[in-house]
């Protein structure tokens, strides 16, 4: 037998051995960390997973608001995710759930899942054929898990800053979990990918609003210091929103807090600091807009065009020889 054909024999047994036979292949591999977890308080419910595969979290981390949040790993049968929360929205507890999928998974060996309900019930499963070091535990409002680690000291440290951070709200919190699990060790392999999905404590019909937060990290070095970012960039804009909620309902002095609050978590970015000028132009406080438009165009005049152009839509409200004033600037 020559050394090519040896290499495919070789190559096929592995995957014999490595692929359970419930249909999934190798795309569906994500040896990880992750975490679900419960805010007691806000009634939110979260996912968290990093992992060196790429775009993790299309296929680990699944929420659905009023309902719960499902984590499937190892060798990952995706059917857990909407299946899972499928069962626990038409009232399945969440370890009931995950034992009824279980029993009906030729591969449950080789998989690894948890699942948290909106009533705050728990379940979670490591098979006994998940790479080492593989275990998981469940705490008071959440479930930590990994297989293929470093090390036995993952899931310890990922508990540990969870029940640590509880002053923090639910995403950053889940994230000061991920973040202990890479510093005692994390996958073996290293790091590519990461995900954060945050759902309310009610349900609705309304897609756009069942995630609080959906942030992915496909691939990167250093995906949770990336998630971190965006994890901040996320709660500005959250500050702008609410900034412009508060204008709808003519609340000025909330909303130049909220801008104020956007601007403080991203001090170097020109659209918050354009729309907290255009919102004092528009309430008659021009000469505290004046130097903050003067800023922005001077690091990118397409703003100047841009502010040119909004009267005509009704977003800049100032009389003729004001815009002139702007423009000039």
């Amino acid at each position: 037998m020559n050394t090519r054909m040896r290499y495919l024999t070789v190559s096929l047994l592995l995957l014999t051995f490595l692929v359970p036979a419930t249909g999934q292949d190798k795309k569906d591999l994500a040896h990880t960390f992750s975490i679900v977890a419960m805010d007691p308080a806000t009634g939110e419910m979260a996912v968290g997973v990093q992992s060196h595969w790429f775009a993790v979290g299309t296929i680990v981390s699944w929420g659905r608001s009023g309902v719960g949040v499902v984590a499937t790993q190892s060798f990952v049968n995706p059917a857990y995710g909407p299946s899972g929360l499928d069962l626990m929205e038409a009232g399945t507890a969440a370890d009931k759930a995950l034992t009824l999928l279980r029993k009906k998974d030729e591969g449950e060996a080789f998989r690894q899942v948890a699942m948290l309900d909106a009533s705050g019930n728990i379940g979670a499963f490591t098979g006994e054929k998940c790479l080492s070091s593989a275990s998981h535990y469940i705490g008071e409002n959440y479930s930590v898990q990994a297989n293929m680690m470093l090390n036995d000291d993952v899931v310890p440290a990922m508990s540990a800053a969870f029940e640590k951070h509880d002053d923090l709200p639910l995403a950053e919190r889940v994230l000061e979990a991920l973040k202990a699990a890479q510093a005692a060790g994390g996958d073996i392999r290293g790091k590519q990918s990461a995900a954060i999905v945050v759902v309310g404590p009610e349900k609705t019909d309304k897609p756009w609003a069942d995630k609080k937060i959906d942030l992915r990290v496909d691939d990167h070095n250093t995906p949770l210091v990336e998630m971190e970012r965006l994890l901040k960039v996320h709660r500005a804009y959250d500050h702008m929103n609410r900034g412009d909620l508060a204008i709808e309902h003519n609340d000025m002095a909330l909303a130049l807090q909220e801008y104020g609050a956007a601007e403080a978590l991203m001090p170097g970015n020109l659209e918050m600091k354009y729309w907290k000028a255009v919102t004092l132009a528009n309430n008659d406080r021009l000469k505290e807009a004046l130097p903050i438009f003067k800023e922005v165009f001077e690091q990118d005049n397409n703003w100047r065009e841009l502010t040119r152009r909004l009267p005509a839509s009704g977003l800049l409200t100032v009389s003729d020889r004001q815009l002139k004033r702007i423009l000039e600037l």
